[in-house]
Order: structure tokens, then sequence, then C-alpha cells
């Protein structure tokens, strides 16, 4: 799975790079989520929190698709919509090639034996008063499958799957610690064999001595089972050892797309740029020394009011004119890496907005086609890549 030649198919085309790509197994079209705001005892509506407001990507067979980002930017949400556990507001959600955004709750049940989710509280998530027997046994019920051998035999062969002893199916939640609790819950998402499993910050309650283990659990399991993942984390160390390609949110939208040697080495959008510069470098050399840290100044906004334009725009060093009035599209920066931002960063490794859109406007009124510059600026020529960096 973390295979570095690993080939990572193309965000948004329908095969890849090479043509013979698969299909993808999840697509996301706009994808929108507003949670209202009642006042009164009529509940009349006076808002919306704009959880998730436009997500457009997909997930191909046996991917790791990451997705990070600061807390309330709307990635558990944006788990729930996929999984449909949350009714969508907007967009379309695809699974398979079929439309399953508004399905009712007799249609989507054959569906829940292919898309799983793993929660992030090991605690909350399993009822206390059932046996890890009952637990694990109960999507078979609720499907009315009959695995061979029976239920208790496969509810142990699982058991033993995930690292516990076939010897816990008899005994409670309690009796557990935080990391095999979340190891049964890992039994219970697996139990129908899905072909994708959504896990929300799966190891974020769990002690860091626990954490390598879940994760390189998750990391086997997917090559034993062929299994496709989104994974939701804020650990950036975390995403990086799981991932094929990352996802960076901020306030309800994806600003960057790209495969996970591209983001992490060239970052394009100066959120990313900062959220990198905040993990911690295991390098006794450089402690003491001058901090490349990025300090971001002031609160996220709400999501009951965003800002216009880019969103980011509020905290962000290189913010101008233009980015306070329009927002930026996610767009093809270099080859499989999206970034919606007005002057990216890493300008040597950009394909200029401008040269991409005079093309494509001259493609669409067939005009003839020039040589675009390579180091043709943004939109906004008051300000180059490095205008307003933070010293």
């Amino acid at each position: 799975m973390t295979d570095p030649s690993k080939k990572i198919p193309e965000q948004g085309a329908g095969q890849g790079p090479d043509g013979s790509g698969p299909e993808p197994l999840l697509k996301v079209t706009g994808l929108a989520k507003h949670f209202p705001i009642t006042k009164g005892v009529l509940k009349r509506k006076v808002g919306a929190v704009k959880a998730v407001d436009g997500l457009t990507f997909d997930v191909r067979p046996g991917e790791t698709l990451g997705v990070v980002g600061e807390s309330g930017c709307g990635k558990s949400t944006m788990g729930r919509l996929i999984t449909r556990l949350l009714e969508p507001t907007g967009g379309k959600v695809e699974f398979e090639g079929r439309d399953i955004t508004h399905l009712s709750a007799g249609a989507l049940r054959p569906m829940r034996r292919d898309v799983q989710m793993i929660f992030q509280d090991p605690y909350g998530s399993l009822n206390p008063r059932h046996t890890v027997g009952g637990i694990i046994g109960t999507p078979f019920k609720l499907q009315g499958i009959e695995p061979e051998g029976g239920v208790k035999k496969e509810v142990q062969r699982l058991l033993e799957l995930v690292g516990l002893s076939p010897e816990h199916y008899n005994r409670y939640p309690h009796e557990f610690s935080g990391g095999q609790r979340q190891r049964i819950g890992i039994a219970r998402a697996l139990a129908l064999n899905p072909k994708l499993v959504v896990a929300d910050e799966p190891v974020s309650a769990l002690d860091v001595s626990i954490q390598a283990q879940v994760v390189n659990l998750l990391d086997d399991l997917q090559d034993e089972l062929g299994l496709t993942y989104v994974i939701i984390a804020h650990d950036l160390s975390v995403i990086r050892h799981v991932s094929d390609r990352i996802a960076v949110m901020y306030l309800g939208k994806i600003v960057e797309l790209a495969d996970r040697s591209s983001l992490y080495e060239s970052p394009k959008h100066p959120y990313t740029k900062a959220l990198l510069s905040a993990v911690p470098v295991p390098d006794p050399s450089r402690r003491g020394g001058k901090s490349d840290r990025i300090l971001l100044k002031g609160d996220v906004p709400s999501p009951i009011n965003p800002p216009s334009g880019c969103r980011f725009h509020t905290r962000c060093w290189k913010a101008t004119e233009i980015c306070r009035t329009t927002e930026p599209p996610l767009l093809q920066l270099a080859p499989g890496h999206q970034a919606a931002c007005h002057h990216p960063e890493n300008a040597q490794d950009t394909v200029s907005v401008t040269a991409r859109e005079t093309v494509e406007v001259r493609a669409e009124t067939g005009a003839p086609e020039t040589e675009a510059r390579p180091d043709a600026g943004p939109k906004d020529a008051g300000a180059g890549p490095d205008a307003g960096a933070k010293e």
C-alpha cells in the first residue's frame, strides 16, 4: 500500500494516466451537507452550518485516500456522507457506477455489505451490554447471512485476523483496552467482506505505543483482503505512512489533492505548507535552531458564514484582492496534483493557471494557440508566488 513505486491514478479521470486504469470504486461530485439552524417554537430556519460545501474526488480499487485538516473542517461529516450515514444536502455519491446519493434505507441494505466504517471512539462505538461475539456477529444477522461453519466460527476467525484471541468471544467491551476495542471495531467492519472501508480517525484516541500497531494492522489487512480505504486523520505522520493520495480540507472544501510524495515534497497550497511545517522533526541537530514553522494568525472562520473568495484568505500571508473576491477552483497545477489557490507555492513545479486557462479558452473559441510561458504568473499580476511571504 505504501510502495512509492506504485502508480497512482490521476484524480478525476475516467481511466489512469496510461488509459488502462480501473474505473473509480467511489466517485463524489459536488458533495454538500448543510445543517440547518432553527429558532423559536416554530423552528424557523435562520441559517445553516456548511459543514461540507462542494467536494469532488474519486477513489480507485485498492487505493488509500487520506483526508487531513483541522478540527471542524468537515472530515468526519464527509466520511458519514459517503457511507450514507447522513443524507447529503447536495451533490452526488456514486459507488461502483451506481448513484447512491438518495437511496432509501431498504435500497441501501445490500450496499452496506460493501461499504463499512470504523469509528473514531473505540469506547462509544461498542455497545457495553453486548458481548464481543454479539457485536461482531450482528452484521450477519442484519443482512441475513449464514457464514460457512456458523456465525460463531466466523467471528472467532475475525478476532484472530485482527490480532485478538478467539477465546474473547464471550467477553464484554469493558474488559478490553482502547487498542483492543478498536481491533473489535475493525473486525466488525470487516465481517461482511466489504470493498470500501472509511476509517474516521482510527488511532487518534489510542496511546502512541498502540497507534503503530493499529496502523500496521490496517496496512496488512488491505494487502490480504484487497480493501480500499478512505482514512480520515489529523496526524500528518500517520497519513503519510498509510496513504497513496492525500486530500487536504479546509472549512468544508478540498484545497489540495495529490499523491503522497508530491504533496509532502512540493505542497502547492499555503494551508498545506503551514500544516506540514507543524509536523515535529525527529532531528536533534535542529532543536533550538531557527524554526521553519508557519504560525497561522487568527481562528478558523465559522462555517455558518464562511469568508467570500478563498476561504483561507483571512489567515493566509499571501492573500491579495483576488483572494478576497474570487473563489479559486480546484485545478491541476502539476501532473496528478490539484490545488485551489491563486498564488500557489513552489511555482517552479507548477503549470501556470493563467497559461492553462488561456489555452482552454482558445480551444473553446477556435483561436490559434501560442506557446504558454512556463514562468507566467497568476491572474493577479500584483502578487507573484512569493509575494507577502512570511519572513
